[in-house]
Parts: structure tokens; sequence; C-alpha cells
């Protein structure tokens, strides 16, 4: 089996209008892990995305999904598209059905599932995103942070191999953005690829097990979240912060509390135990 469930090989893509998008773009997605993907607005992130799931046909380039090349035929895309769900940063381009248990049940239907299987699947994703209480509540009347957890339930419905996220948790409040980290926590813990495309650098930090920085189309760094966020020269090529741990994290190197061969802590626990052994020593 492929070690990686999404590549992609060369991939150019102009829009329409001449506007290019990709740019020989190379990366593969590793399979079964969290992954974030930064970059400026207009780097590219979105459009990769579509080519992910089949919306966009790259005009160079090659993609691949569980190591076999992408078929732009519909069968194959319409295979594709159920094991690979995008769940876009506007949720009012997603909705369109009535009600809420509509809009979630619309895909699980489309697959030729029994009623009772698509019941069952939705009340599991309601319950499991806390939107229970919306399920007869018509999707327009909806605030945007309940549209954006619907949209995830959308996809989540679809029980896809990846999902993809594009700024899960911009515009959401402290307690329902935290409530959606957690969510993605559990689905990469059950074995789906989870891809985010994000703007915070904290999250990513804290979250990601690995780390793409797009610029202008393409890729202009990948690693492990350390290796990503000490790369100062990366990181202003991009026009990217600093996640905060991390300048936490050099003060106690500068003020030499810790030793540079301390780990970088990926969390508040993790820091607040450095902080102890710190003030102990």
């Amino acid at each position: 089996m492929a070690d990686y469930i999404l590549e992609a090989e060369n991939l150019c893509y102009n829009y329409p209008d001449g506007t290019r998008a990709l740019t020989d773009l190379c990366l593969k997605i590793p399979k079964g892990q969290k992954t974030a993907v930064l970059g400026s607005n207009g780097a590219g992130k979105s459009t990769l995305f579509l080519h992910f799931n089949g919306i966009l046909k790259p005009k160079r380039g090659i993609v691949r999904f569980d190591g076999k090349d992408v078929s732009y035929d519909r069968k194959p895309l319409l295979e594709l598209r159920k094991n690979v769900g995008i769940v876009f940063q506007d949720p009012d381009s997603q909705l369109f059905s009535a009600s809420v248990y509509q809009e979630i049940s619309f895909g699980p239907l489309n697959l030729g599932l029994a009623e009772r299987t698509v019941r069952d699947r939705v009340e599991q994703v309601m319950t499991a995103i806390g939107i229970n209480d919306l399920k007869d509540r018509p999707t327009h009347m909806l605030s945007y942070g309940q549209k954006k957890r619907v949209t995830i339930a959308d996809i989540l419905a679809m029980e896809p191999k990846v999902i993809i996220c594009d700024e899960p948790t911009a515009w959401l409040d402290p307690k329902h953005a935290k409530q959606t980290v957690q969510l993605f926590n559990e689905i990469s813990q059950n074995g789906t690829t989870v891809i985010l495309s994000t703007h915070d650098v904290d999250l990513a930090f804290s979250w990601a097990d690995y780390v793409f920085i797009m610029s202008d189309g393409g890729v202009i760094g990948e690693g492990t979240p350390d290796k990503i966020f000490t790369d100062n020269d990366l990181i202003q090529e991009a026009d990217l912060d600093r996640p905060w741990l991390v300048d936490v994290y050099d003060l106690f190197i500068n003020k030499g509390c810790l030793s540079e061969k301390t780990p970088l802590p990926r969390n508040r626990g993790e820091l607040f135990e450095l902080m102890y052994r710190c003030g102990g020593e």
C-alpha cells in the first residue's frame, strides 16, 4: 500500500483569465497523519485542494490518490470525491438544502445507502459536532459558526478517507474553535487523513504532524512543525509569524534556563512543565 494518500507531481494550473495558480508544484500527503498547509492569500492552497478532489483538472502534471493516478472520467471522479471531502472556507458556498438534517443526509443518500444507515450516520455526526439542536433548523437561518459546523458534518457523514478543511476555525468563537480542533483529533485517531489550510501558525504548530508552506503556487518548505517554525528565513519568505510557543522557548534558551537540546514545547501543558523546571533550577 502507498505511504502517501495524496500526491501532486509537477502540478501546473492557470485560471481562465490567465492567472497562474500552481507552478510545477510537488508534494506528498502522509497517509493517516494530520497535515497543515500554510501560506498567504494567493499562494495556491485552495486551488491545490480543488485538484485533490478532482474539481479542477491540471494543465500539466499528475494527481495521485492512494498511489493511483487520478482519472477524470465520471465514475472514477465520483469515487474520488466520495473518499476526499472538502470543507470550504465559506459555508454559504456549500449549503443548499432546506434544513440541517436534509443537508447532512444528502451526500450519504447519493451514495445509495439505506435510509436507516443514513439516519444513523447523520445522528452520529450531529452528536459528535454538537448540533443535534439544529436538526430541523433552516440552513439559511443559521449563524456563521453554526453553518461552519454543519458543513463539516456534511463531509463526515460521507465517511471519507481524507477530509480537507479550508480555514476551519476562521470566525469561530474560542469554544467552538477548540471543539472543532478536538473533533479533527478524534477523526485522525480513527485513521482518517486530515488536512487543514490555516493562517493560524499557533494552531498549525500545536496540532499538525507535518507542515507544508506554500508561496506563489509552489511548495517552499515542508517538514515537522519544530523544523518548519524554527526556520526563520523560511518564515520570513512565507510572510508568516512565528508561533508564540517558539518565541517563549527561545526566551528561555537565551536566558540560560534551558539547554538548546531541550525539545520544543508543542502545547501549553508542555510549556508549563518547562517553566516549572526552569523555576526549580
